[in-house]
């Protein structure tokens, strides 16, 4: 592997970890997954190098999409798109997001970590020189596809970092740490000034975006991983599920994010985009069902105990979209913009790494499961907060129930990633592929999900509200003449026409119902997500309590009556 920086291992045998002739390494310190780095014992000051530039890679993974989220409805006006048109965006990351690793991971076992890895953060830096070059939609679309197939990879890296910094039996902890921080790097992206990104067509975006793959380029130049085995990974029937799976997802993602917006029953193309996904899918997955050498094991995916896990590490994330739709909706709404919360998403970064670190602390494989259900229980506390919300309501009220809510989120992601991986490890390591793209799954299309469910539920019960609320707005009223009296009142010095005072008086009327209305859906929203929360920590203790009670009152075999 090719560097500046030579990586020696703490004991006496070698000189260079880097320079796989001059370093023989053992069986023991093989990588526990096909296309992983070795793990030789290292020195303290090797081992630092190594975390800083895992916690470099991780937060890096997530950070440039955390990016354009936040500033998506203002880039959908610098490049003269509709907001149907630029929600794309954002699907068209999840998707390539979440089947990147269909073909990464094989990738990485055949062509090795440096050269993958590199390829796809040189692609990353051209795209985003391309679009800053030629600013357009195109350019746009082409940018978060290559950004979320990097992303995809360092994710996977940032762990790979972290296997070296972890010693023997502490090495389970290098999940927890680096998927952790892929959580802080979009709860970060909100604390970036808006006019340090949008002077000059989003100039100082794409740049960011540019300074992110070069950044983290030569990070990965001075600071190698150790070298890894290669083998022939890839078949032929590899790149037909691929190109089966990705134009599936592509659709599947498509409806989720635009269905809110054109409205589920108003848009027949989303019925036909369902329609052509569900043969792909079913025509990549019977293939995987009797291949010889599945790509993605699909007997190992329908057993109970994956469904199990699967449903549980969905419907935390869909109960975590409270934080990126719900309380940055209700704030939204409510007048405020991405700078006015600045201060409440670095509390949020702060809480996650005080939760990355309490999962660090706590973790165990007993307890695997019960951290995801007080992750679960602590998202259901901090909803129920906010369901108690009004039109007055600022982010100072909102810092300690987000912070839970980032807790949580760190809490949640990383047992839950390594409960997972020990289920993969205990079916084999050719499991890793199929564990991977379905933890992806559930995780970014799971997010992409909870959007759409919350956006759709506060949508109606907005329309509800408003309904009730309009029912009580009558002429006959003494309370509403007043309050029209004195819309028109304070537009005096600017309106002098009596009739049109009077009709602006009665919009200022209906802006407030609006956004009293509003208010009132976003808490309907949040006890919502509180009840969605209680309802995953129900699904992971029930089984317990009733396996613990089964065990208690069983009466052995060999006892007769």
């Amino acid at each position: 592997m090719g560097g500046s920086m030579h990586i020696a291992p703490a004991n006496d045998r070698a000189h260079d970890v880097a320079a796989p002739a001059a370093y023989a390494f053992s069986d023991a310190e093989r990588g526990p997954i096909p296309g992983s780095p070795y793990l030789p014992v290292l020195a303290p000051r090797q081992r630092a190098v190594y975390a800083a530039v895992g916690v470099l890679t991780g937060i890096a993974s997530t950070f440039p999409n955390g990016l354009v989220n936040v500033n998506v409805p203002n880039l959908g006006g610098e490049l003269n798109v509709y907001a149907a048109q630029i929600a794309w965006l954002p699907a068209i990351y999840v998707a390539f997001n979440a089947t990147a690793n269909l073909s990464i991971v094989k990738a990485r076992a055949q062509f090795g970590i440096p050269l993958v890895t590199n390829t796809l953060l040189a692609g990353y830096a051209l795209a985003a020189v391309l679009e800053l070059l030629l600013p357009s939609f195109a350019t746009a679309v082409i940018t978060r596809a290559m950004n979320a197939m990097t992303a995809a990879a360092l994710i996977t890296l940032a762990s790979y970092y972290f296997l070296q910094v972890f010693p023997g039996k502490f090495r389970p902890l290098a999940l927890i740490v680096a998927i952790g921080l892929t959580q802080v790097g979009p709860a970060l992206a909100r604390t970036i000034p808006v006019e340090l990104l949008s002077g000059e067509h989003w100039r100082g975006l794409h740049l960011i975006e540019l300074s992110v793959a070069l950044v983290v380029l030569s990070a990965l130049t001075l600071a190698p991983l150790p070298p890894s085995d290669r083998s022939k990974a890839f078949e032929p029937l590899d790149f037909v599920t691929i190109g089966l799976i990705v134009p599936a997802m592509l659709l599947v993602c498509g409806v989720l994010a635009e269905g809110r917006l054109v409205w589920w029953g108003d848009a027949p193309w989303l019925g036909w985009a369902l329609a052509a996904a569900i043969p792909l899918l079913t025509a990549a997955l019977l293939i995987e069902h009797y291949r010889a050498r599945p790509l993605v094991h699909t007997r190992w995916i329908g057993t109970r105990d994956i469904i199990r896990f699967f449903v549980v590490a969905l419907l935390v994330r869909l109960a975590l979209a409270e934080q990126t739709y719900g309380s940055v909706g209700l704030l939204t709404a409510g007048g405020l913009t991405n700078d006015q919360l600045r201060l409440l998403f670095a509390f949020v970064a702060l809480a996650m790494l005080f939760g990355i670190v309490v999962a660090v602390l706590t973790l165990s494989p007993k307890a695997l499961p019960y951290q995801v259900m007080v992750a679960a229980l602590i998202i259901a506390f901090a909803a129920w907060l906010d369901s108690h919300a009004t039109s007055l309501t600022r982010p100072g009220q909102l810092y300690l129930s987000q912070s839970l809510i980032g807790f949580g989120t760190t809490l949640f992601i990383g047992p839950a990633l390594a409960d997972g991986f020990l289920r993969m490890l205990n079916r084999g390591a050719d499991h890793f592929v199929t564990f991977v793209v379905f933890f992806s799954t559930s995780q970014n299309v799971g997010g992409l999900a909870g959007a759409a469910l919350l956006g759709s539920y506060q949508t109606m019960a907005a329309r509800a509200h408003a309904a009730a609320l309009s029912e009580h707005l009558t002429g006959f009223d003494p309370q509403v003449v007043a309050r029209l009296q004195s819309g028109a009142a304070s537009l005096s010095d600017s309106i002098t026409d009596p009739l049109a005072r009077s009709t602006q008086g009665a919009a200022l009327l209906a802006q407030s119902l609006s956004r009293e209305a509003n208010t009132l859906a976003f808490n309907d929203t949040f006890s919502f997500v509180a009840a969605l929360a209680l309802a995953t920590a129900a699904y992971i203790v029930i089984p317990r309590v009733f396996s613990v009670v089964r065990g208690a009152i069983a009466v052995p075999a060999e006892v007769k009556p």
